[in-house]
């Protein structure tokens, strides 16, 4: 899982999920590109321990939901490190409401995070591998909500059910300027994200619940990130990765022990 000398930009990567996975590419060798918008002290402490480990780090302050100020941002970070290796589409937005009580201002803004921001930077960041000529890849962080109907999430599961169909489409599109572009479904993360939903009483009682008995956490999910942006998934392209802890499985395959 060498990502020596890649150059990999990853949004929302100042905590959670995008952090965890600009730690294990940046251990794994990687340049990283700490995109950000409302966290900047997150920010500075993730690109301070990349640093740590030898490798660049830039920080990227950007809404993704602003197509022009992500396309910069991709300009920004092949100015700063030459080119651009790879790209990690983590950043999202969520309210959670039901759909008749929603205030429409959160959940039109869920969309454009979550959704539009994915396709903004998938864009841009192929745009520029494709100018390069030498491939690329390309991860897009989404959720088991693109299949699942979570209630009270209603434009978050809309915004994840698109980018799963933007993610393998754009994976055909790109296979020519072998351009690799896949998909990772965590499940329920300990992450700043989820709790801002949850206390920690109600995390500790969900878990309970999950067949593997824990909640899964952001190292690990940098792990598997790392892995899907190496050559060592040369082969792997338009693919969607779940690592859930069992939580997606039928709700019967949770057995007491000692039962059947």
């Amino acid at each position: 899982m060498d990502l020596t000398g890649k150059n990999i930009l990853i949004t929302g990567a100042s905590r959670g999920i995008g952090r965890g996975c600009a730690l294990e590419m940046a251990a794994a060798g990687a340049n990283i590109g700490v995109n950000f918008r409302s966290h900047p002290e997150e920010a500075e402490e993730t690109a301070a321990e990349i640093r740590k480990l030898g490798r660049q780090a830039t920080l990227h302050r950007c809404d993704v939901a602003d197509q022009s100020a992500v396309e910069a941002m991709v300009a920004d970070f092949v100015k700063e490190h030459g080119r651009i290796d790879g790209y990690v589409s983590n950043a999202a937005y969520s309210d959670r409401e039901t759909m008749v009580d929603a205030k429409m201002d959160g959940f039109k803004r869920t969309i454009d995070v979550s959704m539009w921001g994915a396709f903004f930077g998938v864009r841009a960041s192929a745009q520029q591998m494709i100018q390069q000529g030498q491939g690329g890849a390309i991860l897009v962080v989404s959720s088991p909500h693109a299949y699942l109907p979570i209630p009270t999430a209603m434009a978050y599961n809309m915004a994840k059910a698109a980018i799963d169909h933007m993610a393998r489409t754009a994976a055909i599109e790109l296979a020519r300027h072998r351009i690799r572009v896949n998909i990772l479904h965590p499940g329920w993360i300990d992450t700043p994200g989820e709790r801002k939903f949850f206390s920690d009483e109600q995390l500790a009682q969900g878990a309970e619940g999950i067949p593997w008995g824990r909640m899964g956490t952001p190292e690990e999910m940098g792990r598997l990130a790392r892995f899907m942006m190496s050559s060592d998934c040369d082969y792997m392209t338009g693919s969607t990765v779940l690592m859930d802890g069992g939580i997606t499985l039928p709700w019967w395959s949770k057995r007491e022990e000692g039962k059947q």
